[in-house]
């Protein structure tokens, strides 16, 4: 069945007549009659009581009627989706991310410009990050680290130094500043394999030759915070993620630039979606160090 025979029959049906019909979609009275005629042919039914001018349905067209109704809507409401999606007056984004700290401004900028797009937010570390973002699971990510991965389009967005945070009882409290020689005997608390901070001193310390030993090893920022607090150990911090707190103090790593670096990424063969690419736009116009892409789609 031809979909421009089932709109003639439609319009017929809708405005009562062949005339009427033919008005309705623009083209000729002639036109309509033969697709319509066309149609009831090749089923071998009769659609419409023909008298004189006027038309009536049958059983059969009266049936017809109400399907071709619904499919029609439905065709309309698949236009608007497309034509509001097209404009970003609907969608949705699905954001990962590594943690709260750049993402939420990202956001909040992003929902003042597109207020109509539903946003929603995956953490994890930046391998789960990375691994949601080539399954499809998200749209774009925001990373501590360049993953250096073809079909991946990264831009920096900012960095960040490194630094050792304390209980304010802590012989380091006392210091503005450590070299990493000085970890060497200190229980450090980590976080998970994965983790973009834990990578960044772990590959400083390499290159110095030190060896601190792991006092715990826990996949959360809230509980390495909550056991250094409890002086289990000490811990490493990207500068931005340390949130304040009156029983611990952080302390500058002064013989090594220990950075973590932020970076927004998404799959290079979807680079051009219109949602993705708003949200690349929107960061592009936030304050940031670098606005030099580290690979585009070509």
């Amino acid at each position: 069945m031809r979909l421009a025979h089932l709109r003639s029959f439609f319009a017929v049906a809708r405005h009562g007549g062949f005339t009427a019909g033919a008005r309705a979609l623009h083209v000729s009275q002639p036109t309509v009659t033969a697709q319509v005629r066309a149609l009831e042919e090749t089923y071998g039914i009769e659609l419409f009581v023909r008298s004189g001018r006027h038309v009536t349905l049958t059983a059969a067209g009266e049936a017809l009627f109400g399907i071709a109704e619904r499919i029609f809507e439905h065709e309309e409401e698949a236009l608007a989706l497309l034509r509001n999606t097209g404009e970003l007056r609907a969608g949705r984004l699905r954001v990962g991310a590594v943690g709260p700290y750049h993402v939420m401004e990202m956001l909040a900028a992003f929902r003042a410009r597109h207020p109509a797009i539903e946003l929603a937010v995956t953490l994890g570390n930046s391998e789960q990050v990375v691994a949601a973002l080539l399954d499809r699971s998200t749209d774009v990510a925001v990373l501590a680290q360049y993953a250096h991965d073809p079909r991946l389009h990264f831009v920096p967005f900012r960095s960040h130094r490194v630094v050792i945070f304390v209980p304010k009882r802590h012989r380091f409290a006392r210091r503005r500043a450590i070299r990493l020689a000085d970890l060497a005997q200190e229980p450090m608390i980590v976080r998970e394999p994965g983790s973009t901070t834990r990578k960044a001193l772990d590959d400083a310390l390499r290159r110095a030759g030190v060896s601190p030993p792991i006092a715990m090893e826990i996949g959360s920022r809230e509980a390495v915070r909550e056991a250094v607090i409890r002086g289990l150990g000490i811990a490493a911090v990207s500068e931005i993620e340390f949130v304040s707190d009156p029983r611990l103090c952080t302390v500058a790593i002064q013989d090594a630039d220990v950075q973590t670096h932020a970076h927004v990424a998404c799959l290079v063969e979807r680079r051009d979606a219109r949602v993705v690419a708003a949200f690349f736009d929107v960061v592009d116009a936030l304050p940031a160090t670098t606005r030099r892409a580290v690979r585009r789609a070509a």
